[in-house]
């Protein structure tokens, strides 16, 4: 994220891409304007048009900050737990669930998905939102690396996939993401991985 270095505030671009954000998550797709933007930014209208002139420079600006946000939200999730056993990979799925559920991190999984509908009619977004190496990824895999799973690499991403899966179905209708699914989905993770359990791991799978 650039930054005005004199006033240690973001710059304009990541203000108005912020504000994308909120707009698209309250208003959905068709609510996504200029002039929506600038209401949401606080800036006098014409500001967002001056930055972001078309309605695709908006869209890849706001998507660009997505990514940005979420890759950082991961690689400090990846940095800060720990995934040395199955009930630590659980807890730290189940905290990633909860915090894209909820307050911010809702708003932003409503706007995730709808960039996500529309990057299937554009090519721009959709490489984009290509899934990208990170701190958290990288522990899920060597979680499963050091399990001898084989496919280590196509299996992390089902699993991640899977969870995503979960965020969307408990967005659209409701509850609380419950550890007993995420089980099931390590577990399936670790079928045919040829290692028995030890203390607090699933065992056999």
């Amino acid at each position: 994220m650039q930054r005005d270095e004199e006033q240690g505030r973001p710059d304009r671009r990541t203000v108005l891409a912020d504000a994308a954000i909120g707009v698209l998550a309250d208003l959905g797709v068709r609510g996504l304007t200029h002039r929506a933007v600038d209401a949401a930014a606080g800036l006098p209208t014409g500001t967002t048009s001056a930055y972001l002139r078309t309605r695709q420079a908006l869209l890849t600006a706001l998507v660009r900050r997505l990514v940005e946000l979420d890759q950082g939200e991961l690689q400090a999730m990846g940095e800060r737990l720990p995934v040395r056993s199955v009930e630590e990979l659980v807890d730290g799925i189940l905290v990633l669930m909860r915090y894209r559920l909820t307050g911010e991190g809702r708003r932003r999984s409503l706007a995730r998905y709808a960039c996500a509908v529309e990057s299937v009619r554009d090519p721009e977004l959709r490489e984009i939102l290509v899934p990208r190496e990170n701190a958290g990824r990288a522990a899920v895999r060597a979680f499963l690396v050091e399990r001898g799973v084989p496919d280590p690499d196509g299996r992390t991403g089902t699993l991640l996939a899977c969870v995503d899966g979960l965020v969307f179905d408990r967005l659209v209708g409701g509850g609380e993401p419950g550890a007993d699914e995420i089980h099931g989905l390590v577990a399936a993770a670790l079928r045919g991985a040829g290692w028995a359990g030890g203390s607090g791991e699933l065992g056999s799978v």
